[in-house]
């Protein structure tokens, strides 16, 4: 488990990227500017911190030499952006940020990047830069967390079959790991609503009270994967 500070302006980035991580196992902050990004690190040292570059009061990269100049760089930095060039991420790398991540992250890159921060946190003695090459590992999954109002197709009408009858209440025990008995328990609430509501994300967002994007994203996480409808071709 560890201390993980997400500083991000965008509040679905916030709380998605707080969410998968708790998930983790590891204890999370979250911040929404440089200020309560400033005043968390000046309050105590997190294991780990995810920072966006683009925030209206103060930017990323600027918060990042404040630190850098402050002697409050002492833990790991990974950079995340959606419009930032490859002379930012340089920057960033050169200050001393260990990784970088294009905004839409990758689900898969993200954890991947979070536990070499952790590793190397724990191995400060061994410093290792981050190469450009590195930085191009973190695009090309399928996986993808994406802002709020990013450009992730979302279907408003989908054909879902009736929930699986491989999955059932019966199988919920609590002999099981809380976390698979969560992620049971969603599936069969999931799976519940979509049938109930034909397949209708506007409905079954209406339903769970969750946004959207966010109901999207949690199927896909859970292996609930609604089918866009779509015409036979002959």
């Amino acid at each position: 488990m560890a201390n993980i500070l997400v500083v991000d302006d965008e509040m679905g980035i916030r709380e998605l990227l707080s969410e998968i991580l708790s998930d983790e196992g590891h204890v999370v902050q979250t911040a929404e500017n440089a200020q309560q990004a400033r005043e968390a690190r000046a309050a105590e040292t997190p294991d780990l911190v995810l920072l966006d570059i683009w925030m209206p009061d103060t930017d990323g990269v600027t918060l990042l030499k404040e630190w850098q100049r402050d002697g409050y760089l002492t833990m790991p930095v990974i950079m995340m952006s959606g419009h930032a060039t490859i002379d930012t991420a340089v920057e960033a790398t050169r200050i001393g940020a260990m990784n970088f991540l294009e905004k839409p992250i990758a689900l898969q890159k993200l954890l991947q990047a979070v536990q070499q921060g952790l590793a190397r946190n724990q191995e400060k003695n061994r410093p290792t830069p981050v190469t450009m090459a590195q930085h191009n590992t973190v695009m090309g999954d399928t996986r993808t967390v994406a802002p709020v109002t990013g450009t992730m197709p979302i279907p408003a009408q989908v054909n879902v079959a009736a929930p699986s009858n491989t999955i059932d209440a019966s199988m919920l025990s609590f002999d099981l790991p809380l976390r698979e008995a969560r992620d049971m328990f969603e599936r069969l609430y999931f799976e519940h609503h979509l049938a109930q509501e034909g397949g209708s994300m506007t409905r079954v967002a209406e339903k769970t009270g969750l946004e959207r994007t966010h109901l999207y994203r949690k199927l896909k996480q859970l292996g609930v994967e609604p089918v866009k409808t779509s015409k036979k071709h002959h």
